[in-house]
């Protein structure tokens, strides 16, 4: 069973069950909310997203609208978006890794036979924030990387002020990262994803 189909959450729309009215007849309206695969179409309204998020903090985007693209062309399924009514609301965008500890390069590299799971941003539109959205989506974006044969675990590198956050979403701190970005320096956490094989007789994947 592929990881898509054995969560609900990210089941193709063209195995979804239509909505159908008391008539029986189908109803052509977006669900209230939806988690999916992002996919090269949804690159503007992501990026629209993370502008608004980063540069009135860092003054930068962790991904630029072409590295969204790009990434999103090479492995849309380590991407996931929250959709309400079809709006996109939050999303987190990763690639594969090959190496104990993320390097310069992460910031722009996929490599397909990695086992690390690269998380290259979160971010949560301004007009959803302070919901617990982030929390929520990371949460949903660990349980399907779990379902996933080739993920061992999931990097990603943060300033400080958010190491709280990504502690209480189950990650832990290896300490300063290699990567920086201009003047800002960052601190590298990871959380271990279970193999595939023990999840499958655990939790139906």
């Amino acid at each position: 069973m592929s990881a898509l189909s054995a969560l609900p959450f990210l089941k193709p729309p063209h195995l979804r069950s239509p909505r159908s009215s008391p008539g029986g007849q189908r109803r052509h309206t977006l669900p209230a909310s939806e988690f999916r695969c992002l996919s090269p179409e949804d690159a503007i309204s992501v990026f629209e997203i993370e502008r608004e998020a980063f540069i009135s903090v860092s003054g930068d985007c962790p991904l630029h609208l072409n590295e969204i693209r790009h990434f999103l062309n090479l492995c849309p399924e380590l991407s996931l978006g929250w959709f309400e009514e079809g709006r996109l609301v939050a999303f987190i965008i990763g690639s594969l890794w090959d190496q104990d500890r993320l390097s310069q390069e992460a910031l722009t590299l996929h490599k397909p036979r990695g086992t690390a799971v690269h998380i290259h941003v979160l971010a949560v539109h301004r007009t959803f924030r302070q919901q617990g959205k982030g929390s929520i989506l990371m949460w949903r974006y660990l349980q399907y990387l779990r379902c996933l044969p080739f993920a061992r675990r999931a990097l990603l590198m943060c300033e400080d002020f958010l190491v709280p956050f990504y502690q209480k979403c189950g990650f832990e701190a290896l300490g300063p990262c290699e990567v920086t970005v201009g003047e800002l320096a960052f601190i590298e956490m990871q959380h271990p994803v279970r193999g595939h094989a023990f999840m499958r007789r655990n939790s139906g994947c």
